[in-house]
């Protein structure tokens, strides 16, 4: 089992990871500090030794829930007496039930869970759009196993919070004290704690080793401003340690700065370009293609774009502050998709000919106009089986050149799709 905070400190103080990873889903247990442990799943759980039961944040989700118990009962067999929840995802709330389970068995009384306000409307929502979710996590996670993935359910039977605060509130767990703060940042039902008597910040997934999820094109709005402010208010208590739900733990006042700042600053960066172009009366359009995040920061370990991407931060803060309108008129009312595709299939000569020019594009390496023509040409002739072929490929091609899982979950998903229209196994 590596040193956790040894294994941080060596990333950040080289800038390079080695190939290392620093998002690991082994289900084990590492005593951070003394007291203090931390279960690495999908998503972590951190639990603190009060002297009168443990302060545990999240519960990971329902397959690690059972998992992540077990470790903390081989770390300490004494009642839970509180969870909170850092926000409602399922990765962070799924595994609740096992808690409850856990304590039931051994006679323990029930841990009282807390958590933000917004937290419970959200699990609303995930049951009104259940079908929807189940999509989702089809193209983003399992894009080459649709159908079957589109056929699980989601998740229900959250276990509701028994606490709920707005704004503020603290806890008093034995010898502890947890300040709890709301945030917007990947959600508006976000908590960070500081925890005073170990100088800790239990960040939930305000940092998490990857690029901000701040733009996320399948989900609800996301507030990368807001996400910012919060960082700097981190930063502001210097913490000596930093506990997130994702990714390694980082001990070290000058580290945790250095990290939560270049997170902050990248994210203020894309904000105040959008803006300012925004109300200088440009397009979204042009504002995707011109707004850019600093290379030597998504370069850093713990920022690069390999879950979402700067990209869609963008779209992201536009959606935001702008609306979804995007400036281009065509698009305020629009004709379907599938007959400006067929207007263009006619005007090109046929489906065919829009297909083997996205095929040629494709190969030159000009992705994004590949897929343009690819997609209108399936859309004009849906059951032509060499059309669909060509936009698996093109859209395999596309897969292949990108970073962030979001992307190339999207691109696998609907060159999945092409594949089984044209026939071929899955």
């Amino acid at each position: 089992m590596p040193d956790l905070l040894a294994l941080s400190a060596r990333i950040i103080d080289s800038g390079t990871d080695n190939g290392e990873r620093t998002n690991r889903l082994t289900g084990e247990l590492s005593e951070i500090v003394p007291g203090v442990a931390m279960v690495e799943a999908f998503g972590h759980v951190v639990a603190f030794d009060t002297g009168a039961g443990l302060l545990v944040f999240d519960t990971s989700s329902t397959r690690f829930g059972e998992q992540v118990v077990e470790a903390l009962r081989g770390w300490r067999d004494v009642p839970i007496d509180t969870i909170v929840y850092t926000h409602g995802h399922f990765d962070h709330v799924g595994g609740a039930q096992a808690f409850l389970d856990d304590a039931a068995r051994r006679g323990h009384p029930r841990p009282r869970i807390v958590a933000q306000a917004n937290v419970v409307p959200r699990m609303v929502r995930y049951d009104l759009t259940n079908g929807y979710n189940a999509i989702i996590n089809a193209r983003q996670f399992a894009p080459t196993r649709r159908t079957e993935m589109r056929q699980a359910r989601f998740g229900s039977g959250f276990v509701t919070p028994d606490f709920e605060y707005e704004e503020q509130a603290s806890l008093r767990v034995g010898g502890l004290t947890a300040h709890l703060r709301h945030a917007l940042g990947e959600t508006d039902d976000h908590t960070w704690a500081w925890v005073p008597e170990h100088r800790a910040i239990c960040s939930g997934d305000l940092l998490t080793w990857v690029f901000p999820n701040a733009g996320n094109p399948q989900k609800v709005q996301r507030y990368p401003a807001e996400w910012a402010v919060a960082l700097r208010e981190m930063i502001a208590l210097e913490p000596e340690l930093l506990l997130p739900a994702h990714g390694l733990p980082i001990a070290g006042r000058d580290r945790i700065r250095l990290v939560l700042d270049e997170a902050a600053t990248a994210l203020e960066g894309l904000v105040e370009e959008v803006l300012r172009r925004m109300n200088a009366g440009e397009r979204l359009d042009a504002i995707v293609a011109g707004v850019r995040v600093p290379g030597h920061l998504l370069q850093r370990p713990w920022l690069r774009a390999v879950y979402d991407e700067p990209e869609f931060v963008v779209r992201n803060t536009w959606r935001l502050y702008g609306g979804w309108y995007d400036g281009n008129p065509a698009h305020l009312k629009p004709a379907t998709d599938a007959e400006l595709a067929r207007e263009m299939a006619a005007l090109a000569g046929g489906a065919a000919r829009l297909a083997a020019r996205a095929e040629a594009l494709s190969k030159d390496g000009q992705h994004r106009l590949a897929c343009h023509l690819g997609e209108m040409a399936s859309l004009a002739a849906p059951g032509e089986g060499e059309v669909q072929r060509i936009r698996a490929a093109v859209y395999e091609a596309r897969a292949a050149t990108e970073s962030s899982l979001m992307a190339r979950g999207i691109y696998l998903s609907a060159a999945a799709e092409s594949r089984e229209a044209a026939g071929e196994p899955g």
